[in-house]
């Protein structure tokens, strides 16, 4: 009876042990599988993977309106290639693209008709002629009471009228482009040339050889792309934030690699149809290589600046929705040894590459500027800490890999 009480006891105990060891591997096990915030880093990989090193900085980054809008080109930049008079397209000197300075001959045109106000400018010119010499014959005859006075008076009134019809069409031909010097020689021209009112590009050619053209018909249109305006739209709730002179910094919606400058120097006091949103209105300045009217470009105006902890944006890797930072930390190991055992049974002492251990520390982004981000910490860290500031990708990649094989 005693021997199978004492048997029952050990059995009972033995079970305990094995039971008590099961919870302890368990709770081991499941403290192992607890995901870590550290990952350690070789000087090796951090060569090879470009890694740097800085640390979080006190920047003046400029807070800043987004807004959208489109270039546009002054009314009065704009000009409508079109001829004083009726006439038939003859030559067409410009295609669309060119470049054209003010004055330069464009297009001529034939037109028969103008050949009647040149005819008429040198008949009036004989008369101018003839009138004179009557006039001062007339003034000598007066002179010696051979002729009476009104006979002055009425020679004096012809001439002043025909210099009067001389004048009105010499203005026509000055007009229509015929040089008059060349009409008071006895040349009768009846081609037009047709010249760019302004200097600009050629954006489009509407007429063609052969083609009938009147005061109401442009021929071809010119754009003056060297005084771009550019014009964005705010929300009200931005309005009281802009202001005159202020920067805009824009890039073109379908192409962003390149930025340009703009400033305001209007801003609109409607709303923009039924938008709600109020245009602003400002002058493109410096390179404008690339921009063409009615492009769609997307804009950032400036207002002001403001001290804040910042980093490159390069040093902020999103993970699973969550942005994070990673922060030089001794608070896990830095190497640790294993011995192995050799093919012999002799135990080798092999020591691995010490390294450096980040910690992946969240942070919420803020304003964005000149390659700076702004960032809210969700723990505190030394003022002087060392984060990485480049190549965070790559910590993020090995810790997340490592995380997949444990």
């Amino acid at each position: 009876m005693r021997k199978y009480i004492l048997i029952l006891s050990l059995i009972t105990l033995i079970t305990s042990c094995g039971s008590k060891a099961t919870e302890t591997v368990k709770e081991e096990s499941h403290t192992e599988e607890a995901p870590s915030n550290f990952v350690s880093l070789t000087g090796l990989q951090m060569k090879t993977s470009d890694i740097e090193l800085g640390t979080i900085e006190q920047k003046n980054l400029k807070n800043s309106i987004k807004a959208n809008g489109m270039l546009s080109v002054p009314n009065q930049n704009k000009a409508f290639v079109t001829s004083v008079n009726s006439g038939v397209i003859k030559t067409l000197l410009i295609q669309p693209g060119d470049f054209v300075r003010k004055g330069q001959a464009v297009a001529t045109i034939i037109n028969p008709d103008v050949a009647g106000i040149q005819q008429q400018l040198q008949t009036v010119n004989a008369q101018i002629s003839l009138n004179e010499i009557e006039y001062n014959r007339q003034k000598e005859l007066v002179a010696g009471n051979a002729a009476p006075l009104k006979n002055v008076q009425r020679v004096e009134s012809e001439l002043t009228t025909f210099k009067a019809t001389r004048n009105s069409l010499q203005k026509q031909l000055t007009t229509m482009g015929i040089p008059v010097s060349s009409v008071n020689k006895g040349n009768i021209i009846t081609t037009l040339t047709i010249t760019a009112p302004i200097s600009g590009t050629v954006s489009n050619v509407t007429a063609q050889i052969g083609s009938d053209v009147n005061p109401s018909t442009p021929i071809a249109g010119i754009v003056n792309n060297a005084l771009l305006h550019l014009d964005v739209f705010v929300f009200e709730k931005d309005l009281p934030k802009v202001h005159d002179k202020q920067t805009i910094h824009f890039t073109l919606t379908n192409n962003p690699g390149k930025e340009y400058d703009a400033q305001i120097y209007s801003i609109g006091t409607a709303f923009a149809n039924e938008s709600k949103t109020i245009p602003i209105h400002a002058v493109v300045k410096g390179d404008k290589k690339g921009l063409i009217e009615g492009m769609n470009i997307t804009a950032v105006i400036s207002i002001g600046d403001a001290l804040v902890s910042a980093v490159p944006s390069d040093a902020i890797v999103n993970f699973q929705g969550q942005d994070y930072i990673f922060v030089l930390s001794k608070e896990a190991p830095a190497s640790h040894e294993e011995k192995k055992e050799d093919s012999s049974g002799n135990k080798d002492e092999h020591k691995e590459e010490r390294g450096l251990n980040f910690e992946r520390v969240p942070v919420i982004k803020g304003i964005s500027d000149v390659g700076y981000t702004e960032i809210t910490l969700f723990k505190n860290i030394p003022q002087d800490a060392k984060i990485i500031t480049k190549g965070a990708f790559f910590a993020m990649a090995k810790m997340t890999n490592a995380g997949e094989d444990e």
